[in-house]
């Protein structure tokens, strides 16, 4: 991930912003930047990875109990059938997102008493850096 031109950064409400702190776009090219730009900046709060190019991402919501992650939340990951790239813990503290090897297809929510959902294209996702531990 960290090879790809495709980070930017973002602000306390989540918003895309550029390493200059104008608006950026999960859908424009010319907003993102390299890693290195990206954390170099200091515009905004954090860091933000594109998803596309064969990269997407899996994000678990409310999958801690006490600390620990959740049986329904392990079993999941467990059942990933792509290849995980990084896994980390969210920047709530109370979810896990999955970077996953996947073609870019349309996103998919899972809502029967999990939350969770896939993407792969079109969409940022919040960079924390605090790996998850399985």
């Amino acid at each position: 991930m960290t090879e790809r031109a495709r980070w930017i950064r973002r602000t306390s409400t989540k918003r895309p912003i550029t390493v200059a702190g104008r608006p950026a776009s999960s859908t424009d090219p010319a907003t993102w930047s390299t890693f290195a730009e990206a954390k170099a900046s200091h515009a905004g709060i954090g860091l933000g990875f594109v998803l596309g190019d064969g990269i997407g991402c899996i994000d678990l919501d409310h999958c801690f109990i006490d600390g620990a992650l959740a049986g329904w939340a392990a079993e999941y990951i467990r059942s990933v059938s792509e290849p995980v790239i990084f896994a980390e813990v969210s920047q709530s503290g109370e979810g896990v997102h999955l970077f996953i090897e996947a073609p870019e297809a349309p996103g998919r929510k899972i809502r029967d008493g999990r939350n969770i959902e896939r993407y792969t294209a079109g969409r940022y996702i919040a960079v924390t850096g605090n790996k998850l531990t399985l």
